[in-house]
């Protein structure tokens, strides 16, 4: 990877705004630099007439007497400016309180944001008239007060993602949408982009490639260092960003400094979710991760609860965030389930807008279900199914969403290999999941961990990922709204069904089966049934074919693969 110290447009930079033959050098740690580098970056921008990346955040200057246009789930960035900064201005108690006529509020913390200024983040959760007061530490920032004015949302914008109060099993949109979640694991999008200070053309292209195959959840590190285990040998500096020279903290992971925090780092950060956001992909925060050789602070140190805070408030806005306190929370002996517990405790304190929380530790979802929102799975086994439904039985009321089933699809280099790397074997348990009544997620290692290949179209054919499996699921789970299918039900002698109580049956049959024999209610028999098959690996659906219900019908699997077959019955009224 490139020196961070020199940073100039990239060569392959959407908008190269280079007039000469480098722009100045700053260490990204120096607030000051960065600042006067963007504005010089606009100025230069302006005046060759290119416009930069449009933010999913819109930022407004707070000023007295004037009101702030706004739509509802857009993100409004409301900026203070101050004349003087204290010693420690991450330390500076800021935030503000919004409230609409309806008696609603919102009590939201705000941040340091580098150089002269503070904000506070906030997301209209509905349209009309807001304000806000502010209150600090510092009178310079205590006590103004501001208006809203909110328009109904945008098209696309569908809000927050939240637990569906009438099927607790499931997620929705705070629009009333379902949200079926299809998870892909980039620990590192975070690094992609991170030392470039104009543009995030890498991180564009990945997430391009993700949101056109039907995922809408990127499962992502705050931070992340290096990996514990051998590295490939044909593995090249281009697509290694382990051990990055961007650093949340002071200094940098061989020699921090943790009692400063590095805002130009989540300034860049900022621009990853917001592509997310814009894309329409949720991103599932992991603020920790101990088995990636990250040098944190010492566990529940005033600089760990700087560092944790500052995240919370900083991203608590988003309406595309969920929260996961640390990837494999307890299994590297950093901490204990107490710690665990007081960190789920303070992020509901902090966060005003009640994002989504889940561990990404099996262990801890099992024994404390009741801190959290959705359980998160690492289930290997051979057998997925019936393991996942003993998840789905063991945990009533939460979505239940495999965050790591052991399968790693095979990429150009050997990154982890887990038990499986086969794309047709991946697909497979990711079905799996989905007729248990859970939730998949998708690793490549050409993306997972500290491996990125971005641009995956100028992979040869043979070794890009196969992502349009997951697409060809996307339009199954939208076509039938598998996610509010009854799971666990035996409806056949093979395989395993979805259905809807009433005349859908949505039946996932094996590659080793020749046919699957149907269980149907007794009172279908002599009724007309309609079968299509659906190939999983190429999205085609089959000619319908109608036959009369008898009493042990059976209907020949097509291909050598895995096959859906969608079954619907037509009863006598409907037939009428």
């Amino acid at each position: 990877m490139t020196s961070l110290h020199r940073l100039t447009a990239p060569a392959d930079s959407e908008y190269d705004v280079r007039p000469s033959a480098s722009l100045p050098l700053f260490r990204l740690n120096d607030s000051l630099a960065m600042m006067k580098l963007a504005r010089c970056c606009l100025i230069v921008a302006l005046s060759f007439g290119f416009v930069l990346q449009a933010a999913a955040a819109e930022t407004f200057d707070h000023q007295n007497g004037e009101t702030i246009s706004a739509r509802q789930w857009d993100v409004a960035d409301i900026r203070f400016r101050v004349e003087s900064l204290s010693d420690r201005p991450v330390d500076v108690e800021f935030g503000a309180t919004f409230s609409n006529e309806s008696g609603d509020r919102f009590d939201v913390p705000g941040f340091y944001n580098g150089n002269d200024e503070y904000r506070v983040r906030f997301t209209p959760p509905s349209t009309g008239r807001w304000t806000y007061v502010t209150r600090a530490s510092q009178a310079a920032l205590d006590g103004k007060s501001g208006e809203l004015k909110v328009t109904a949302a945008g098209d696309g914008r569908k809000g927050g993602i939240v637990i569906d109060s009438r099927s607790p099993r499931q997620f929705r949109y705070e629009n009333g949408e379902t949200y079926y979640p299809i998870a892909f694991e980039s620990d590192w999008l975070f690094a992609l982009d991170a030392e470039n200070p104009n543009q995030i053309p890498k991180t564009r292209k990945l997430v391009d490639a993700l949101a056109a195959n039907g995922f809408n959840q990127v499962v992502m590190n705050v931070f992340a260092y290096d990996v514990n285990w051998k590295k490939d040998s044909r593995l090249t500096d281009e697509g290694d960003y382990g051990s990055p020279s961007v650093f949340p903290f002071g200094g940098n992971n061989d020699s921090p400094e943790h009692s400063q925090l590095n805002v130009e780092y989540f300034q860049r950060l900022d621009r990853v979710i917001e592509y997310l956001d814009q894309k329409g992909i949720v991103a599932h925060l992991m603020v920790y991760v101990w088995n990636k050789r990250v040098n944190w602070p010492a566990a529940n140190s005033a600089d760990d609860n700087r560092y944790f805070d500052y995240v919370v408030s900083r991203y608590q806005a988003y309406p595309n965030l969920i929260w996961d306190v640390s990837k494999e929370a307890l299994g590297y002996g950093h901490n204990d389930v107490n710690y665990i517990h007081q960190r789920i405790e303070r992020l509901r304190g902090l966060d005003a807008f009640k994002r989504l929380i889940t561990v990404h530790d099996y262990g801890y979802c099992r024994r404390f279900p009741q801190n959290i929102d959705f359980v998160s799975v690492q289930l290997w086994s051979s057998e997925l199914y019936g393991v996942m439904r003993n998840v789905w039985e063991a945990i009533p009321g939460k979505p239940i969403l495999n965050i790591e089933h052991g399968g790693y699809e095979r990429g150009p280099y050997v990154v982890f290999t887990g038990n499986y790397t086969s794309p047709e074997v991946c697909l497979e348990r990711a079905y799996q999941c989905v007729f248990a009544g859970t939730f998949p997620t998708h690793y490549w290692q050409g993306a997972a961990w500290n491996v990125v290949i971005a641009d995956i179209d100028a992979l040869p054919p043979e070794s890009r990922p196969r992502l349009d499996y997951y697409r060809h699921l996307r339009t199954l789970v939208d076509r039938y709204d598998l996610g509010n299918l009854i799971a666990g039900d035996k409806k056949s002698n093979a395989g395993f069904c979805l259905h809807d109580g009433k005349g859908l049956h949505v039946y996932y049959v094996p590659k080793e089966c020749e046919f699957v024999g149907l269980r149907l209610p007794s009172e279908t028999r002599g009724q007309t049934m309609t079968t299509t098959w659906f190939n999983p690996f190429d999205g085609t659906f089959g000619e319908p074919s109608k036959q009369e219900i008898v009493q042990w019908p059976a209907v020949a699997k097509p291909g050598d693969g895995f096959r859906i077959l969608i079954l619907k019955i037509e009863s006598d009224a409907n037939a009428k």
